[in-house]
């Protein structure tokens, strides 16, 4: 308690004071950050300097991770003509505005594509409807397809 009550006020006091009294010499309870730590001087700054690389090596990937999922979000807000986000433009922008989506992602895009696609013609919009048979409606236009075939052969206007 009272090493947090003289960091607290003692930081406080430097700076007022501007530090005019010298330095102090350290009492036996208070070490450094390095020798808390067991390590030399050197070893701790090495050590600071690691976790500053790997903590912006992990916030570079989070804003990678980030800027795809707002690309994933603008592609079907592009598709199904939705506004547009300010948010999702600045997270592009900021992962350095051009981003691919995941290999994953953009094979589920694409098979989405193929099924509306499948869904968008005739045939498609057909087999939504219950209750038919789309065998039957098939043999039926093919049968007609060849009955005119035949009267236009016979037909000697033609």
């Amino acid at each position: 308690m009272a090493f947090i009550v003289k960091t607290m006020v003692g930081g406080q006091l430097k700076n007022l004071t501007g530090g005019l009294g010298g330095k102090e010499e350290k009492g036996e309870g208070e070490k450094s950050a390095a020798e808390a730590q067991g390590m030399t001087r050197e070893e701790y700054e090495e050590y600071q300097k690691q976790l500053l690389e790997e903590k912006m090596e992990r916030e570079a990937v989070y804003t990678q991770r980030k800027a795809e999922r707002a690309t994933l979000r603008s592609h079907f807000r592009d598709k199904y003509r939705l506004p547009k986000s300010e948010v999702d433009e600045t997270q592009i922008q900021l992962a350095g505005g051009d981003v691919e989506l995941p290999k994953e992602l953009a094979k589920m895009i694409e098979e989405d594509n193929e099924e509306e696609e499948g869904k968008s013609s005739v045939i498609g919009q057909l087999s939504n409807i219950q209750n038919i048979d789309l065998d039957s409606i098939k043999g039926k236009a093919q049968s007609t397809l060849d009955d005119l075939k035949q009267s236009a052969e016979k037909c000697s206007v033609m």
